[in-house]
């Protein structure tokens, strides 16, 4: 039988990681963790489990989305509504090095998952708690999904053309970041953990809208110092606007997108074109001419097909690239030479593509080792391996419900 320490390679081989967190931003945080050989364990309600389960895009009723949310995690059911069933969720408090929780705050404390709780059980455990609005404020309370993080962030105000209405990209972008800073927080808890002697555990409190405010790192001071805010410019940048950016159809069909941001790189787009070097030679003037060069250069990417126009940037040294379909991901060759791509055999699909391990360590890489497992495929090797339940106590809690 398996330890609990991981022999998978991988950065945090070893960090054994508990999570009370469903759909996106606290299972991707997870997931970014158990990437790099963490020993993951995902806690799901008995019954349909997760809600991602039954998200997304399916092949012949199998849902494809939690193949790739659920990878790398061991799946465990547990019934937090029952005393016994919190009982046990106490016990992965206990062994765990982190904790993920997604529940709202009266939740939390009333499951003994607040960090009161949390704390108490597991001094040196590094709590990392997301909500919609964070522990701290008066909506401790209140539901929350990513969108309402990517509205509340300024993102979305920025996000569109003038004339038109505000627009939320086409995935859970709120939730996603979320994810990402929330398992960067981890990481950084876990070097303090690692060279403080002192270290008495850690509360991440993050809510989702932070992470998103935190990446427009202009918009603040703009406002405190000139008095407005900035609004949308569709594909232009809304602060220090570049010369050159923008979205092109070709004449094949196809959408390419254009930058050229640097005095030289915008000359090599009028060169290009075959304008006069003499009119766009200063920042100045290239942002003045901003409107003709971006007719001329639509008109021009009009008039030839995408492979053409992308050949001839290339030559000019400009940035340039189609916008890209999960298609042309699939075939792209740069992707291929990333091995951004892998196949991961999967017990309802045979072999399936997804990501790889992303970001690429070269010493001690990461691995996909499993696509998102059945609900509760786990609970043996967890319970009983991993917490040391014995098969009576196991049985009743079966008998129970509760798993």
């Amino acid at each position: 039988m398996e330890d609990h320490t991981s022999t998978r390679q991988g950065q945090l081989t070893g960090l054994k990681v508990v999570e009370f967190a469903h759909v996106v931003a606290g299972p991707l945080a997870g997931g970014m963790l158990a990437d790099q050989g963490a020993d993951v364990v995902h806690v799901e309600p008995p019954g349909d489990g997760d809600a991602a389960r039954a998200m997304g895009p399916r092949r012949d009723g199998v849902p494809l989305w939690f193949k790739v949310a659920g990878r790398n995690k061991r799946s465990v059911t547990l019934d937090l509504h029952h005393e016994t069933g919190r009982e046990v969720a106490r016990e992965l408090v206990a062994w765990a090095d982190v904790v993920i929780v997604t529940l709202r705050a009266g939740r939390l404390r009333a499951w003994g998952l607040d960090w009161e709780a949390v704390h108490a059980l597991n001094p040196r455990a590094i709590l990392l708690q997301i909500s919609g609005f964070g522990a701290t404020s008066s909506r401790a309370d209140a539901p929350g999904f990513g969108k309402m993080g990517e509205a509340r962030s300024g993102v979305v105000h920025l996000t569109g053309f003038p004339e038109g209405p505000p627009v939320h990209t086409g995935f859970s972008h709120g939730d996603a970041v979320t994810g990402l800073m929330g398992a960067f927080a981890v990481l950084a808890a876990l070097h303090r953990r690692d060279t403080d002697p002192d270290f008495d555990g850690e509360w991440i409190d993050l809510a989702l809208f932070e992470p998103l405010y935190r990446l427009v790192e202009w918009q603040i001071i703009a406002y405190d110092q000139l008095g407005t805010a900035p609004e949308r410019a569709g594909n232009q940048l809304a602060v220090a606007p570049a010369a050159v950016i923008n979205t092109y159809r070709s004449g094949d069909g196809d959408w390419l997108t254009v930058t050229s941001a640097t005095t030289r790189s915008v000359l090599n787009v009028v060169r290009l074109l075959g304008l006069p070097d003499a009119e766009f030679a200063t920042v100045e003037q290239q942002h003045a001419g901003r409107d003709r060069l971006d007719a001329a250069l639509r008109e021009w990417v009009a008039g030839r097909p995408s492979a053409v126009c992308l050949e001839e940037f290339e030559r000019a040294e400009v940035v340039a690239s189609r916008v890209f379909t999960a298609a042309d991901i699939a075939a792209d060759p740069v992707y291929a030479e990333r091995e951004d791509i892998i196949t991961v055999d999967d017990p309802d699909l045979g072999p399936v593509r997804m990501q790889a391990v992303i970001p690429h360590f070269r010493q001690a890489p990461g691995a996909v080792w499993r696509t998102g497992p059945a609900l509760g495929e786990d609970n043996a090797l967890v319970y009983g391996e991993w917490l040391g339940i014995d098969d009576k106590r196991l049985a009743r809690l079966e008998d129970d419900d509760v798993i």
